[in-house]
């Protein structure tokens, strides 16, 4: 394989080398005794658009949590805020249970935190093989070699063992997410801190058909069942995501949280913006023009 251009550190890259989980975490053997997330009246507001108002949620160890609701109500906010990637303009922010002040470039996370973005975020002068082990070849002292049989694993669980030598632009949008997901969970073996305890995945299925979301919803599912500590969050529109990889769901509207449930309460609740959502009418407590 070729020499490795020098290239900025992603957002993603900051994330992981930045943060490390405990090796209790990445054994199996978590501290359930309080939240692995925990935001505290967190409000943020752009301009004079005032996107999250005193908004609380926790996230437990092991948990799968979908943040629903219509576009522009501060989902993917949400997520950033949680990575670290951006402040909020107040409240708190718990992450293993400590207080993070400032970002993740300020200061350390306990855990560690992998992100998948909706448009993957792969570098497009990278191969497959480079962008799936760029955080070893940046950050670790193992050899090519060792590097390059963890990237065929990790290309392999996803179902893409022959793309390596391809870039991102030969590639479709499912099998580019794919290689994003193998690329947030790439971790040094000799490590085991390394791994992320929490991902965020913000739209991943989101422009796919049906057949390609249900690869994608099947994978989120698997990545997690190797680690019975892992957490993540999961920002979606799609009925099927919501359904498939929840546990519980968080429905977010007008910046603040409307609902929260079991995913097996989403056909019972009466709530009314649950209702309107899931029925698609027009009618309802949700403005469909703004």
């Amino acid at each position: 394989m070729r020499r490795l251009p020098w290239v900025k550190l992603s957002i993603f890259t900051r994330l992981m080398v930045n943060s490390s989980s405990s090796t209790e975490s990445a054994t199996g053997n978590c501290d359930k005794s309080e939240p692995l997330v925990a935001l505290k009246g967190i409000s943020k507001q752009f301009g004079q658009n005032r996107v999250l108002n005193n908004v609380d949620l926790a996230l437990e160890n092991g948990e799968a949590i979908a943040i629903i609701g219509p576009s522009g109500t501060g989902k993917s906010t949400i997520l950033r805020i949680i990575a670290g990637l951006l402040a909020p303009d107040t409240g708190e922010i718990w992450v293993g249970g400590q207080e993070r002040i400032g970002l993740i470039e300020d200061a350390p996370d306990p855990i560690g935190v992998g992100m998948v973005f909706q448009q993957a975020a792969l570098f497009d002068s990278l191969t497959v093989a480079e962008n799936v082990g760029f955080l070893l070849y940046q950050h670790s002292r193992l050899s090519r070699r060792e590097i390059k049989g963890l990237v065929m694993d990790a290309l392999a669980v996803v179902g893409l063992p022959d793309v390596a030598d391809r870039y991102p632009a030969e590639l479709s949008g499912g099998m580019r997410k794919r290689v994003s997901f193998a690329r947030a969970v790439m971790a040094n073996p000799h490590d085991p801190s390394a791994q992320p305890s929490l991902l965020l995945y913000d739209e991943p299925t989101a422009g796919l058909d049906p057949i390609a979301s249900t690869v994608i919803e099947d994978l989120i599912r698997e990545i997690q069942g190797g680690n019975s500590c892992q957490s993540y969050l999961i920002v979606t529109h799609q009925e099927s995501t919501i359904r498939r990889t929840a546990d519980r769901v968080i429905f977010l509207h007008a910046g603040q949280v409307q609902w929260m449930g079991g995913v097996n309460e989403i056909d019972t609740t009466d709530n009314p913006f649950v209702r309107q959502f899931f029925s698609a009418k027009v009618q309802g407590p949700i403005n469909v023009g703004g």
